[in-house]
């Protein structure tokens, strides 16, 4: 069998595209850090790395609904600690307005004060976060809570709580209606605390003349700090229920920051290359490359006239 000059150049030619190929392709492995450069590299191995890259973006997603859940619950907790130091100050005024020493004028001096601390809690009921929603207005978040009235104060937004999925079967709430926060969720009823101040403020603005309006100012302060007491323990209800959502969501943190190192170190396995072992295999490479090289040059340059 006679093999013609232009079949060894056919054949030399191909086995050093081939070895040059394949030596590109590990040096472009080794630069990338990558073993699977497509998934023709490694089928199995590229759909799994696509499973587990698609897992653990959704972690990474659920991460980010847990800083703004962790966002939103600071931010109404921050709220009502400044709603239950009003209504602490509050129930001071009411003890002090029970002194039967005060004249009509001194009592009409705390009702000023009153008329401030409900302004005060009418904003803080109106509070927004950082992007501008009233948080205590349910699913209305771009509806103001509460507007003052005669009587008190109408809640203008729903019984809706907006929530976020912090987790793959955990929906958690962040929110908290205002007509549940300020008003016990029966607006006029003894926890609606813009119904109580109002009434107290006018109560404090009525002349003591007869001992019947002392006994009357006696049971509208007595009914107005039963009243406040009932609202402070509200508001506490609803501070602990925040708090207990954020301590489940430094939990989740815990555990979803595990579950990232573990997807992290997941696709190392799968697509990261073996330094090591491709450095070696370079090397081998190249020694077969620059063999293979030399061989053709050789063989290449003979002919009949090499052996006359």
């Amino acid at each position: 069998m006679r093999i013609s000059t232009q079949n060894l150049f056919e054949s030399g030619t191909v086995q050093l595209m081939g070895l040059q190929s394949s030596l590109a392709k590990l040096q472009q492995q080794i630069g990338s850090g990558r073993r699977i450069l497509s998934p023709s590299d490694d089928p199995v191995g590229a759909a799994r790395a696509l499973e587990v890259s698609q897992s653990q973006s959704i972690n990474t997603q659920y991460a980010s609904n847990r800083q703004l859940a962790t966002s939103t619950l600071t931010s109404v907790e921050g709220s009502l600690s400044s709603v239950t130091a009003l209504l602490q100050d509050i129930h001071t005024a009411i003890v002090t307005a029970e002194n039967t020493t005060l004249s009509d004028g001194e009592r009409g001096f705390v009702a000023t004060e009153l008329a401030g601390r409900l302004d005060a809690m009418l904003g803080l009921a109106n509070s927004r976060d950082a992007l501008g929603n009233y948080v205590f207005s349910g699913y209305q978040t771009d509806t103001q809570a509460f507007v003052k009235t005669a009587t008190g104060a109408t809640y203008q937004g729903d019984l809706g709580q907006q929530s976020l999925q912090v987790e793959a079967t955990r929906q958690m709430a962040v929110s908290n209606p205002g007509q549940s926060v300020f008003q016990g969720g029966a607006p006029g009823g003894a926890a609606d605390v813009f119904k109580t101040l109002t009434d107290l403020i006018n109560l404090l603005n009525t002349p003591v003349v007869t001992p019947a309006d002392q006994a009357n100012l006696a049971a509208g302060l007595a009914t107005a700090s039963s009243n406040i007491k009932l609202s402070i323990d509200g508001v506490s209800t609803v501070r602990a229920s925040l708090g207990s959502r954020l301590q489940e969501i430094d939990s989740l943190n815990e555990a979803g920051i595990d579950r990232g190192l573990q997807y992290s170190q997941m696709l190392s396995e799968i697509q990261d290359i073996d330094y090591t072992e491709a450095l070696t295999k370079l090397t081998q490479q190249q020694f077969t490359l620059e063999a293979a090289q030399r061989s053709f040059s050789i063989i290449s340059k003979l002919s009949l006239f090499n052996f006359i």
